[in-house]
């Protein structure tokens, strides 16, 4: 007889350093490639003398910042999946009985 006292999980945890590059290495990816296609159609100086004409911003300042600001997008998208895709037996109660 099952002693259904004791909790039943469905898998173990995983390691924190497999969590996080579930969620930063495909961000990154994504960040990678979406820099890439913005940036083949908008330059980073015309957007600048659009939004901050008297920001002293280069080229390459312009790449680094929408490229933070796309992984960043990327990472909180890959986070909110991972949050909603959890078990249930993570966070709220045991499993049922078998």
């Amino acid at each position: 007889m099952p002693d259904y006292t004791v909790p039943r999980f469905d898998h173990p945890p995983r390691p924190l350093a497999q969590r996080l590059g579930a969620i930063l290495w495909p961000s990154f990816f994504s960040a990678a490639v979406m820099t890439m296609v913005f940036f083949a159609f908008v330059d980073p100086l015309a957007l600048r003398d659009m939004t901050f004409p008297d920001m002293p911003l280069t080229r390459t300042l312009g790449y680094s910042i929408a490229f933070f600001m796309f992984w960043l997008a990327t990472a909180a998208s890959s986070a909110f999946t991972w949050i909603l895709l959890r078990p249930a037996s993570r966070y709220n109660r045991p499993l049922p009985p078998e």
